[in-house]
């Protein structure tokens, strides 16, 4: 038992003093996981405006795959984004394999059909008599898609934050494509893993802590967009 709080006194200390190894590796894991939901949301938003107005073939095949992908195994996409950058793959020649780059592709990968999916449901879920709303009052297409998108807003935040935190808290994936190089594509997952083998417990205990208050602030935001989202729909 003592161990354990000497553990954490430690951790604690390591925190309070930022630490420079503890500080890089926060940053680089915020800049990755931060781009990587900035790309997916700015391809996954457009994709679900698409999905909630209109209608074509497949549509409801193409909404099911979309679902599925949201659990799909982190280590198979890893997988595949190693396949895809190694050296006798199609992107090979790009040599951005253990780079953070390939760690931004991994969870981009992850994070969009999460926000892509989630988004969707928040514009499908936003009342008809809106639309009919705006049309009547002569709004056009795109006004009455902006109308929709405007109130599904919440929705749409919650769906983002929500990807951010699957990402955050990832680790199968951008071990096998990242390398896990310190200094260079070491973020806070994988150092926790790398850390506990080592039995050096008082960085993975500080990294722990601090990927616990991440978590904390993003599912308490998320709950807040909900509970606005929420609150709208019953206006």
């Amino acid at each position: 038992m003592s161990s354990i709080l000497e553990g954490f006194s430690q951790a604690f200390s390591l925190m309070l003093h930022f630490n420079d190894e503890l500080m890089g590796i926060i940053l680089l894991s915020l800049k990755v996981s931060g781009t990587a939901l900035l790309v997916s949301t700015v391809m996954a938003l457009p994709l679900s405006a698409i999905l909630g107005f209109r209608q074509f073939p497949f549509r409801g095949a193409f909404i099911s795959i979309l679902n599925t992908f949201m659990g799909l195994p982190p280590v198979v996409i890893g997988l595949f984004v190693y396949l895809l950058l190694s050296r006798s793959g199609p992107l090979g020649f790009m040599a951005l394999l253990y780079t953070p780059t390939a760690m931004i592709i991994a969870q981009t990968i992850l994070a969009f059909p999460i926000v892509a999916s989630l988004s969707h449901a928040a514009i499908m879920g936003v009342d008809p008599v809106i639309r009919y709303a705006a049309t009547t009052l002569g709004a056009t297409p795109l006004q009455v898609s902006l109308t929709i998108i405007n109130e599904a807003r919440y929705g749409i935040m919650a769906a983002v934050i929500a990807g951010f935190g699957r990402v955050m808290a990832e680790v199968g994936a951008i071990l096998i494509v990242g390398g896990n190089i310190a200094g260079f594509t070491r973020v806070m997952t994988t150092t926790i893993a790398l850390e506990t083998d080592k039995g050096n417990f008082e960085l993975a205990l500080a990294i722990g802590v601090i990927l616990l208050l991440i978590s904390l602030i993003v599912n308490v935001l998320l709950h807040v967009f909900q509970k606005k989202g929420m609150t709208g729909a019953n206006r």
